[in-house]
């Protein structure tokens, strides 16, 4: 018999499976937990293809959106603390828009991965250090899945 987060575990790791279907009951079990070492498992997923797998990440993920939320802060927390694994996540969400989506989503930003890492990065800018911006910038305007606007950083609100 499994403890539970031994069965949490399991379920994280399962989100890695060849098989998109086992990663989504694997992900669906997890979505809605607010320990920090589940939310990697779940942004990796963001940046891949499988709709369905999107849907469900969207909708377990509803309080990431509300500062003072456990769900908040363990994502805003992962994100501040890995900048880099967040833009490349960001630019694999743009990548399989443009690739398979934006017939359906004339506009990225209504496809479900772009609304899901656009939570997952404001609620990152409530704890990242003040002065750091998240994910790679360029001196030109930022980067292009930004529109070429670079992001400024906001203030850590300490929450």
């Amino acid at each position: 018999m499994l403890s539970e987060n031994q069965r949490t575990l399991m379920h994280c790791l399962y989100t890695r499976h060849h098989d998109g279907r086992v990663r989504q009951r694997h992900v669906r079990s997890i979505v809605g937990e607010v320990s920090p070492w589940v939310a990697p498992f779940v942004v990796q997923l963001v940046g891949e293809y499988v709709l369905n797998i999107l849907m469900d990440i969207r909708s377990g993920l509803v309080e990431v959106d509300t500062p003072g939320t456990q769900m908040h802060a363990a994502y805003g927390r992962f994100g501040a603390a890995n900048p880099e694994f967040i833009a490349r996540t960001r630019q694999r969400v743009a990548s399989y828009w443009h690739c398979y989506y934006r017939n359906v989503w004339t506009d990225r930003k209504f496809y479900p991965g772009t609304t899901v890492i656009d939570s997952v990065r404001a609620a990152v800018r409530h704890f990242q250090p003040v002065g750091r911006v998240a994910g790679p910038t360029r001196a030109a305007g930022g980067h292009p899945a930004d529109g070429g606007v670079a992001h400024l950083p906001m203030e850590a609100s300490g929450t």
